[in-house]
């Protein structure tokens, strides 16, 4: 292991974000001859080596891993704080938030992949080639996943943290996965480095996202061309919106909907306008 840089803070559009590791001492993933799953001493064996040094990375002295609470199994018990990390669907997660939100604070962490590394190896293990994926990941598309939890920053205790990154994913040509890769099997996601981290802990701050000097009323499609975002992931945006009481419908525009920002105080959520992400 090594010792990381001291943490690094610095302001993204309004939001603070953390750059480095802190002091922290974090664990290498490095890609070897065992493409299985790895362990960090933290984690649980069913767990992606990307979940497992995610903890790893956000751990401070002190915290409780694998924590029981409620009948769940909790990430990270800090104090009175639960922290989860999720690096899939957040529909497998909803419930469990849910109810643990009557009773408790919970920080829901969530990877984005602002760089990703894909890894081809065969079915014996055999390397193939390693190449860096187009995509580039941003905090707009936590988007696609809120929509399962659209109601849940409006809870008093509820912080999700978005957690800016650089994958590796190993991916196994054995026939076994999904057809849209060709059969090919994501065998594990590994951690390169956390760059950045965007906390979001009131409905509001997803007001941050709207671009400055917008118009109102406005469309999905008139975000779409102000973003840059495709309109499918603008719909998904100004859901959440609305499930979180921030935005209203005032009207439509042949078969648009029409949207303003709702009154500060209207609504679980909506308190006037967050920093801009």
């Amino acid at each position: 292991m090594e010792q990381e840089k001291p943490v690094r803070r610095k302001r993204i559009d309004g939001q603070t974000k953390r750059d480095g590791a802190g002091n922290k001492k974090r664990r290498n993933y490095p890609v070897g001859k065992s493409w299985g799953k790895e362990m960090n001493g933290i984690g649980t064996e069913n767990e992606s080596s990307l979940h497992a040094a995610l903890k790893n990375w956000y751990a401070r002295p002190g915290d409780e891993f694998e924590a029981k609470v409620d009948g769940y199994i909790i990430d990270i018990r800090r104090g009175r704080e639960l922290i989860e990390v999720q690096t899939g669907n957040f529909t497998a997660i909803a419930n469990k938030l849910r109810k643990l939100l009557k009773k408790h604070r919970v920080c829901l962490l969530y990877p984005i992949a602002e760089e990703k590394w894909i890894i081809r190896i065969k079915e014996n293990g055999e390397f193939i080639r390693r190449r860096k994926s187009p995509k580039k990941g941003k905090p707009f598309h936590l988007f696609k996943e809120l929509i399962r939890i659209p109601d849940l920053l409006n809870e008093d205790n509820f912080t999700i943290e978005i957690l800016l990154i650089k994958e590796e994913d190993i991916w196994c040509e054995d026939g076994k996965g999904s057809w849209r890769r060709k059969g090919v099997t994501v065998q594990d996601r590994k951690l390169l480095g956390v760059t950045a981290s965007l906390k979001l802990e009131k409905g509001r701050d997803l007001l941050g996202f709207l671009p400055p000097g917008l118009t109102e009323p406005f469309s999905n499609k008139d975000l779409a061309v102000q973003m840059g975002e495709p309109v499918r992931e603008v719909r998904k945006f100004t859901y959440c919106l609305r499930k979180s009481g921030l935005i209203k419908i005032v009207g439509k525009h042949g078969n648009e909907l029409l949207f303003a920002v709702a009154e500060e105080g209207a609504g679980s959520g909506g308190r006037g306008r967050g920093n801009q992400v």
